[in-house]
């Protein structure tokens, strides 16, 4: 029997003809848990699938990468959709996947779950480092898709709230694969902007597998890192993603997610007349307060001004004056009247008197009035004063 003699190209495209032609390996359905996973700069996914037992090398490309509806991981287990085929270049065999499914939901909380609590135990959830929302920005920066009811629902409410802010779009994939890559690229073109002043990340709602993009660790830094405040509005109420508890703000949805980037005008307006209000009235009772003390204090200037203490000093001065009068005048009176007392009683004791009745009055040579005979005896010089004047002799006493 003849046997042909095959090169090793030959037999690999051989081998995948066979393969090719299985119905089973054309339409396989393999589960198992995912490994080595890594996502190409081509876009194409490459990782393993293995069992307690065995291993499988997989390759999916771009255009299902694509599709994806989350991002696998290492450890995940999942039921892949795809053919089994050769490579001819390697003469080995891999699974060209089309689809890949997660096995059962767990394994996205339990992934969930894993990476919130590591970023939680590094303090990135910390409200120490929350940033605050500008109360009234000039721009707010979005990044969402291009074509979802997330960024005409953030514009509607942004432009109902103040048709003068300036929205910048940058659209992204909100999910699959590379959703979360094209959403940092966002967050840093957000931040290169100066006159950007609040970043908006948001998508519509979803199931855990369309929103898991949100769940992406280098995203949660990116926003963490981010210079600019983020606002996140992802999904419905009830749903949480590792950006929500990282970023700033976390909104419910996309619309309230506008609601708090973007200020009302209309309160703003109705706020400024009613601080406007109020500052007239601080500003009347102000000058009100400082017109009664000047007033005050004009009232103790005029009280205390030197003409108010001369004008004082003038009639104190006049009542002084009255007085003096008064008390001088009195003191005459008494004076006077003891003036008169004293002037009777000396004209009732005048010897002048006596003598105009025919009495006279003898003085020795030294003054010395004489009133006996004994005394005038032994004066030889006397003086008689007489009614109308003295004369001056000699006694001769016989």
């Amino acid at each position: 029997m003849y046997i042909k003699v095959l090169t090793v190209s030959e037999l690999n495209s051989y081998i995948k003809k066979v393969m090719d032609s299985d119905f089973i390996l054309g339409n396989a359905y393999i589960k198992g848990e995912i490994s080595n996973f890594k996502l190409h700069t081509s876009g194409h996914a490459y990782f393993s699938l293995k069992d307690e037992n065995g291993k499988i090398n997989c390759i999916m490309f771009r255009s299902d990468v694509q599709n994806l509806k989350f991002i696998p991981e290492n450890g995940m287990k999942v039921n892949v959709k795809g053919r089994v085929s050769v490579y001819i270049k390697d003469g080995a065999y891999q699974l060209y996947a089309n689809e890949i499914e997660l096995e059962g939901m767990g394994e996205l909380y339990i992934a969930f779950e894993k990476l919130k609590e590591k970023l939680s135990k590094k303090g990135m959830f910390d409200e120490k480092h929350k940033r605050d929302i500008p109360l009234y920005p000039s721009r707010v920066g979005v990044i969402t898709s291009k074509t979802g009811a997330a960024v005409r629902d953030i514009i509607n409410v942004s432009r109902r709230r103040n048709k003068n802010i300036d929205i910048l779009i940058y659209p992204v994939l909100v999910q699959g694969v590379n959703a979360a890559k094209e959403i940092i690229k966002g967050i840093q073109y957000m931040n290169d902007k100066a006159d950007v002043d609040t970043i908006i990340i948001a998508r519509g709602g979803g199931s855990i597998e369309e929103l898991w993009a949100f769940n992406d660790e280098n995203l949660a830094y990116a926003v963490y890192n981010s210079k600019k405040p983020v606002v996140t509005g992802v999904g419905h109420e009830t749903d949480f993603t590792i950006v929500d508890f990282v970023s700033d703000m976390r909104a419910p949805t996309p619309s309230a997610a506008a609601e708090i980037a973007v200020p009302d005008l209309m309160q703003f307006s109705d706020r400024l007349h009613t601080m406007k209000r109020r500052l007239a009235a601080v500003t009347d009772r102000y000058f009100e307060n400082k017109r009664n003390e000047l007033e005050l204090k004009k009232k103790l200037i005029e009280n205390n001004s030197p003409e108010s203490f001369i004008v004082n000093g003038y009639s104190i001065l006049e009542k002084l004056q009255e007085l003096l009068l008064i008390k001088t005048k009195r003191k005459l009176e008494i004076q006077r009247e003891k003036l008169l007392k004293y002037k009777s009683i000396l004209a009732s004791n005048n010897p002048q008197n006596v003598l105009s009745k025919g009495y006279s009055i003898i003085k020795n040579k030294d003054g010395e009035f004489i009133d006996n005979v004994e005394t005038l005896k032994n004066e030889n010089d006397i003086v008689v004063i007489m009614k109308d004047g003295a004369i001056e002799t000699s006694l001769i006493i016989k």
